[in-house]
């Protein structure tokens, strides 16, 4: 505890430079790209129009008086920021060798500088999301929002968690990207994005739940759809969130000073 009290004053100490690689990273992915901010609202957009059309022309799915287009980007918003934050914590550490193996600063920095950068990116999704409801008349109860920051906590945690670990492990093993695209795509499937939680078999609901991001999804889609948060959902997926946070962490200060040695 003691170790991990001086590792969170040093990066307190650094956060000048955290902010500023954070927005280095903004910067450089908006002014290299034409469309710039507006691939944050493509790529989720896209994804839910297409599962729009299949779950409601073809494979119908019930999801109540909330029209299907709603239910499943209000799903993809927190969705595309964890599997996103996911693929650039990653490959912060390799993407940057020249700073890693010649400055002396704390590793973590480039991992969480990957996930506040896609913050932005969930930000503008979110206007979308917004947007949308307004169209459609949706109505959000303005007490749950209240919520909002404790469920995003829990999403960045176990987000954190495991960008640390992979990215200290992407060091020794520069094939660990296919290994974390193709277990996203099999996690994107076994998380309640596309389809609601009570299409879940009542005997398999108990060990699903141990999917931390179905607590995530299912609250915060609660929140937008002014539906009530079950604890039985986000209690234990803020528990692993936290517990994978901190053996995260513990792997990625362990096998820090490795790093600039084998990059």
């Amino acid at each position: 505890m003691r170790q991990i009290i001086s590792n969170l004053k040093i990066l307190f100490y650094h956060r000048d430079l955290l902010f500023t690689w954070t927005y280095r990273i903004i910067r450089g992915r908006y002014q290299q790209s034409v469309l710039g901010g507006l691939w944050a609202i493509i790529v989720p957009a896209a994804s839910t129009v297409i599962f729009s059309i299949i779950f409601t022309l073809f494979v119908p799915v019930d999801t109540g008086e909330t029209p299907y287009l709603i239910f499943s980007y209000a799903a993809m918003v927190p969705w595309t920021l964890f599997s996103s934050s996911i693929g650039d914590m990653v490959e912060s550490l390799t993407s940057n060798i020249n700073l890693v193996s010649k400055i002396y600063f704390p590793r973590e920095i480039l991992p969480i500088s990957a996930l506040l950068a896609r913050l932005v990116d969930a930000g503008i999704s979110f206007i979308l999301l917004i947007m949308l409801m307004l169209y459609y008349r949706v109505v959000v109860n303005p007490m749950e929002l209240f919520y909002f920051p404790i469920i995003l906590a829990v999403q960045c945690c176990l987000s954190l968690g495991i960008g640390f670990f992979g990215s200290a492990l992407h060091v020794f093993y520069r094939d660990m990207r296919p290994v974390i695209i193709l277990g996203l795509q099999l996690w994107f499937y076994a998380s309640p994005v596309i389809y609601p939680l009570s299409a879940v078999p009542n005997s398999l609901k108990s060990l699903y739940s141990l999917n931390p991001m179905v607590g995530v999804i299912e609250s915060f889609r609660a929140i937008m759809l002014s539906q009530q948060i079950s604890g039985s959902v986000i209690v234990p997926a803020a528990l692993l969130a936290v517990l994978i946070l901190i053996f995260g962490y513990w792997f990625f200060k362990r096998a820090e000073f490795q790093f600039a040695d084998v990059i």
